[in-house]
């Protein structure tokens, strides 16, 4: 292998790590300050959910777009423009005094993580196929170290600068350090390679729609998604609920979001040593319900977390990993992840809103904590029915 070719690939592992570090950040941020921006803009419960629900809708609605718009401008420009269009909103932030306007910077950012998630898998199909395991675990310990800082640094940024506003337009930052990336990567890929971006998506790509395996991906993607970004949303809240100081409460949050950031490389050893992908994910989804009832029960907080922590990012890395080894282009990865996405995001969108209505109705989370419960569970056993062609 030439010297180029490894420039290459480990410029575009290092682009792919830090474009999905930006995946999260704009949406685990607002947990740790939701309190204050509640407090400065008068919002409910269930309003305030619409701070993590919109980008989660989103990634739901305009997954299947971001597809079509590779199709015209190639994976790596779309990634670019979507990363653009994060930065830009997150520093729209600093001059939020109005909930309309947090909505419509909320909008802005959700629409350019839309844009981009699905065509991470098909960036990693095309340039890294050969070692699409170890991929994915990078592309999952990204998202959940990105989910990690915000959740984790918000709260001193807010105590630094004694502004939400300011504490969450710091998440541009991590934008600016990824696209010079991303523009050095375009100007240093193959022109071939350049070229299939956009000329090879506009062949006919087998889409995913009738296929069985595909749909309940995506159901399961949703039950995931429900639980992840009710958790991400109500967490502190949560554990505040069940017993927990301040202090230890924001610790555990800590914890459940760092947890996330080693699981994929987990999953990638464990798949080394056990290759059936099903009883990984049956495994991880037990995991998760384990952790949420002992949660509902108050008890073994600390451990409670850690367990659904990494079963949750377990389950993440699975079936992120799942539509790249079931599909055999680039485009057809990028077709299944787009409609995965599609369907469990929308799905997901529920979660942040039903944990808000039921606390608002009920005045704790016990029945929130059942339901995510009763997913997890759920996902087990549709987990079941699922493989892949290298399960043994």
């Amino acid at each position: 292998m030439d010297k180029g070719y490894e420039l290459n690939r480990w410029l575009c592992v290092t682009a792919l790590f830090m474009a999905s570090l930006n995946l999260r950040p704009v949406v685990s941020s607002i947990a740790p300050v939701l309190g204050s921006i509640q407090h400065d803009l008068g919002l409910s419960g269930a309003v305030s959910s619409l701070l993590v629900s919109i980008p989660v809708l989103c990634m739901g609605i305009l997954a299947p777009f971001s597809v079509k718009s590779s199709e015209r401008l190639g994976i790596e420009r779309v990634i670019t423009l979507s990363l653009i269009l994060i930065g830009g909103s997150s520093l729209l932030h600093v001059f939020i005094h109005s909930a309309s306007w947090l909505v419509f910077t909320t909008l802005l950012s959700g629409i350019g993580i839309a844009m981009m998630g699905p065509l991470l898998s098909g960036f990693i199909k095309k340039h890294m196929a050969d070692r699409a395991p170890s991929m994915i675990a990078i592309y999952s310990m990204a998202l959940a170290l990105g989910a990690a800082l915000g959740s984790s640094l918000t709260s001193p940024l807010y105590g630094r600068f004694h502004s939400w506003q300011m504490s969450l337009s710091f998440w541009a930052i991590p934008v600016v350090l990824a696209l010079p990336l991303w523009l050095n990567m375009l100007k240093q890929l193959p022109s071939r390679s350049k070229l299939s971006s956009t000329v090879s998506f506009g062949k006919s790509v087998e889409r995913p729609w009738h296929k069985r395996k595909a749909w309940i991906l995506s159901v399961q993607f949703g039950m995931l998604s429900i639980v992840f970004y009710s958790l991400l949303a109500w967490l502190p809240l949560i554990l505040l609920g069940a017993g927990a100081t301040k202090l230890h409460a924001g610790l555990m949050v800590t914890m459940f979001a760092l947890i996330q950031v080693p699981s994929g490389i987990v999953v990638q050893q464990l798949l080394k040593k056990h290759r059936s992908r099903r009883n990984w994910l049956i495994i991880s989804s037990m995991m998760q319900a384990a952790g949420l009832l002992l949660i509902f029960f108050s008890t073994y907080l600390w451990f409670a977390v850690f367990i659904c922590g990494l079963g949750s990012g377990m389950l993440f890395a699975l079936l992120n990993l799942l539509p790249v080894e079931m599909t055999s282009s680039s485009e057809e990865a990028t077709s299944w992840a787009a409609m995965t996405q599609c369907i469990g995001f929308l799905i997901g969108a529920s979660g942040p809103l039903l944990m808000g209505y039921l606390h608002d109705r009920m005045g704790h989370f016990n029945e929130g904590i059942l339901v995510m419960v009763f997913i997890s569970v759920a996902m087990g056993i549709l987990s079941l029915t699922m493989g892949s062609k290298k399960e043994t």
